[in-house]
């Protein structure tokens, strides 16, 4: 009687088939993303600077922007770059203005070498004023408390 109980379970094949296994196994997927986020966290801070410059100290706090705003750098032999483009100073509003659409709505940021001379960016800022930009800021970093 045990005999034909036992049988019973087995089925007509006498064998049971095994089903597949139809789940993702997403543990190799987020150890992926965690690498590549801590990866990221890492080499953001790295990618915004684009001429080494030493910035002047300020006691001004910093401004807020929504989107990458333009910048012209300024480097210690004087030499002049829009965002990380080197470029002669005769070429930067032409530039600017190519860029922008409308020059008195556009932001503009000068980051100038503590050790330049004063005058050469008030040659940019002049040029561009002339050009119709009006909303001109120098960058700073934070005094030290």
């Amino acid at each position: 009687m045990a005999g034909g109980i036992q049988s019973s379970r087995k089925g007509r094949g006498g064998r049971r088939k095994r089903q597949q296994l139809s789940e993702i196994n997403v543990t190799p997927f987020v150890d992926v993303m965690l690498v590549l986020l801590v990866i990221f966290m890492i080499a953001a801070p790295l990618m915004t600077v684009g001429v080494p410059i030493d910035l002047p100290r300020s006691q001004a706090k910093q401004l807020n922007t929504p989107s990458e705003p333009l910048t012209i750098s300024i480097n210690k032999q004087g030499e002049v770059f829009l965002q990380e483009e080197k470029m002669g100073l005769d070429d930067l509003t032409n530039k600017l203005l190519a860029i922008s659409q409308l020059p008195e709505e556009e932001r503009i940021y000068i980051r100038g070498d503590e050790g330049i001379n004063y005058g050469l960016i008030m040659q940019v800022m002049g040029k561009l004023n002339s050009a119709g930009f009006r909303r001109i800021a120098l960058v700073a970093n934070p005094e030290q408390s």
